[in-house]
């Protein structure tokens, strides 16, 4: 096969140029976001051309960005992941030998790991809530996706909200314990509290109450804020919702894995957990908690607002490494 040259800046800005009619904005620019870091080190490592790139040289760059970002085992395979899906198209123009991809190494994630780490990063929160309001705008599963990413709040709780306790005025929502009507929530009496919202959910939840909202009760009479056909989902179908937007190619239109999706047993219902990048709400939780305080959101506000206390936000929740802690507390650094 013969190669064409190509410089690395050149090849992503085509990547993107390419992948503009498949990805969502919002999943173009995460694709950006993390190749950029691999255009910066070609630049460093006068990398010109990239029809000599080896995998050799894609393990030091592996090295270099885990190092250089302070990722986290699951942060690197995220990075990792996209950077196999730029080297597979790069095979398809002749810019890098065949197979080279398959020289793309990313961590294995223990169990472990998963509980204590995993979550959905603000990058992929984007791209999904993208991806299901320009396609599935108001539906079920869009509306219970952005409640658990505005919000922060359990599955559980979501669960639990019926219509009486969306305030759409006020802009807020009332989270209440109401086991002897099946829906209790983690902290029973000390987990009910009033939730905020923005305009742009409340608009959402107007929009889902107006047109796709199902007029039923549930078994104990009840009217849920979430319906199916059924009455209140349970919260196994939930996770579903969650289990499932959460996969590449589902709103990626890639699969990192190399799976056909076709194929792809992890993409019926009953498995849709066996994809490794798919997520469970607990891991949305935790990506919403750790945006919250990255974005400089006070923690006793992101404490009060995910009702779990700050030593267990510190402990469970917070994933921001410890250079981003600096670089948070540097800027206060002006006011002293």
């Amino acid at each position: 096969m013969s190669l064409e040259p190509i410089e690395p800046d050149t090849a992503l800005e085509l990547y993107l140029a390419d992948k503009g009619n498949e990805l969502a904005e919002a999943s173009l620019e995460a694709h950006e976001y993390r190749l950029g870091h691999f255009v910066r080190w070609c630049d460093q490592q006068d990398i010109e051309n990239l029809n000599n790139l080896s995998g050799r040289q894609l393990q030091r760059y592996r090295v270099w960005r885990r190092d250089e970002g302070d990722l986290s085992p699951v942060s690197e395979k995220t990075q990792m992941d996209t950077l196999r899906v730029f080297i597979r198209w790069l095979e398809t123009v002749d810019g890098v030998e065949q197979d080279l991809s398959e020289k793309v190494l990313s961590p294995d994630i223990t169990p472990e790991q998963n509980a204590r780490d995993v979550m959905l990063d603000s990058d992929r929160a984007t791209s999904v809530l993208a991806e299901l309001e320009k396609y599935h705008y108001a539906s079920i599963e869009h509306v219970t996706i952005a409640l658990m990413w505005h919000t922060m709040m359990r599955v559980g709780s979501i669960h639990a909200l019926d219509i009486e306790d969306y305030y759409p005025d006020e802009q807020y929502l009332k989270v209440r314990h109401r086991p002897e009507t099946e829906t209790p929530i983690k902290n029973q009496g000390d987990g009910e509290r009033l939730v905020a919202l923005s305009d742009d959910l409340c608009e959402l939840l107007d929009d889902w109450i107006e047109s796709q909202r199902r007029d039923v009760k549930d078994d104990c009479d009840r009217e849920p804020l979430l319906t199916t056909a059924q009455g209140r989902p349970c919260k196994s179908t939930l996770r579903v919702y969650v289990y499932r937007w959460t996969q590449p190619c589902r709103y990626d239109g890639e699969c990192p894995h190399d799976r056909n999706p076709a194929e792809c047993e992890a993409t019926e219902r009953d498995h849709l957990s066996k994809c490794p990048s798919s997520v469970s709400p607990h891991a949305i939780r935790r990506g919403s908690i750790t945006h919250s305080l990255n974005n400089d959101m006070p923690d006793k506000v992101v404490s009060d607002r995910a009702n779990v206390s700050q030593e267990v936000i510190d402990m469970h929740y917070d994933r921001r490494t410890e250079r981003e802690r600096m670089e948070q507390r540097r800027d206060y650094l002006d006011d002293l």
